[in-house]
């Protein structure tokens, strides 16, 4: 009777243990994301850590920071992330280039909010002409906008003005913070905290407001065959971070306070109120936004008047939230 309680007791403590197994190794999928800059649009992922809801989708999620959207694809490329928080040149000029498993699944961002920053003395767009203006990377958002922000107000970008590369979004504030670059394309919430400290907007993003994907959700077609499941828990978890980010003001300012070192709550309540009011409610990814990347493209590249945005874009998952009540349930409009 004896051996047998043994017998029974260990049966069923072995039991307990396979199960307990079987179900931590299913609870959660790995799942590694890349950012291309530490901002207000790509912090989902941020909110998403804060509120502790990578276990409640099921997912050991890695968000890994990498400057510019044109490093980003190239490690995408080379297998190092699955999903991308990411501006659209990239991941276009990689589909450009042959590489056409990649593929915009949302947007949080369908509009540049960039502006040209410049020094006290730098009032009007005419006085960039021959100054330094700090970008972060070449092929990157504030790249971009330089050029867009720059022809828009008459200028020629490669004539009239110098462009260095700065490295990130920290270092291009830094740069002209200390002298290093008389001007610099920057975002929210550092062109806010430029201002705060006596910066001009020479070129007011908020103002032109160009079409551009900012800030987009980019993966893998490969990626979406083999993981179609896994991709669907993370643009969930994404919905549920932007409803996060929406409705908690203070969780905001104390992310932003760590992780981009904006501990000025006045500078934070300001550029806050600016950026909510330009990002994507529904994570929707705008065609023209895609186009008119695109057409910047074109001017140095004709591959770029062959392909439609439709070509960039897979709205599976933007649509399975919309019809299971994904953003009913969450009260986003």
């Amino acid at each position: 009777m004896v051996r047998r309680m043994h017998f029974l007791n260990h049966l069923c403590l072995s039991a307990a243990l396979c199960i307990g197994t079987t179900k931590s190794s299913l609870a959660a999928e790995k799942l590694v994301g890349l950012q291309s800059a530490p901002s207000i649009a790509m912090a989902l992922p941020w909110f998403a850590e804060a509120a502790r809801l990578y276990p409640k989708y099921d997912l050991d999620f890695q968000l890994v920071y990498i400057a510019s959207s044109g490093i980003v694809t190239a490690a995408m490329s080379g297998g190092n992330g699955s999903v991308a928080l990411v501006g659209g040149e990239g991941p276009i000029r990689a589909f450009l280039s042959g590489n056409t498993d990649f593929v915009f699944i949302g947007s949080v961002k369908n509009v540049l909010t960039h502006s040209i920053m410049g020094k006290p003395d730098i009032k009007r767009p005419q006085d960039l002409k021959g100054k330094k203006i700090g970008v972060g990377r070449i092929g990157g958002n504030s790249h971009y906008f330089a050029l867009y922000g720059m022809r828009q107000k008459g200028l020629d970008p490669l004539r009239d003005a110098n462009l260095i590369q700065t490295g990130g979004a920290p270092e291009t504030f830094l740069a002209l913070s200390s002298g290093a670059v008389d001007a610099a394309s920057m975002t929210t919430p550092q062109d806010t905290r430029a201002a705060f400290t006596g910066f001009n907007y020479v070129i007011d993003g908020r103002e032109i407001k160009p079409p551009y994907v900012a800030t987009g959700f980019v993966t893998l077609r490969s990626v979406i065959a083999k993981r179609p499941k896994v991709i669907s828990q993370f643009m969930h978890m994404m919905a549920e971070s932007y409803k996060i980010m929406l409705t908690d003001r203070d969780l905001a300012f104390r992310l932003m306070a760590k992780k981009i070192g904006l501990t000025d709550r006045k500078v934070f309540d300001a550029a806050y109120t600016q950026e909510l009011k330009v990002l994507e409610p529904k994570l929707d990814i705008k065609a023209g936004a895609i186009q008119a990347t695109l057409d910047e493209i074109a001017r140095t590249d004709p591959r770029a008047t062959k392909v439609s945005p439709q070509q960039l874009i897979d709205r599976r998952f933007l649509e399975e939230m919309e019809k299971d009540g994904t953003f009913d349930r969450l009260g986003i409009k």
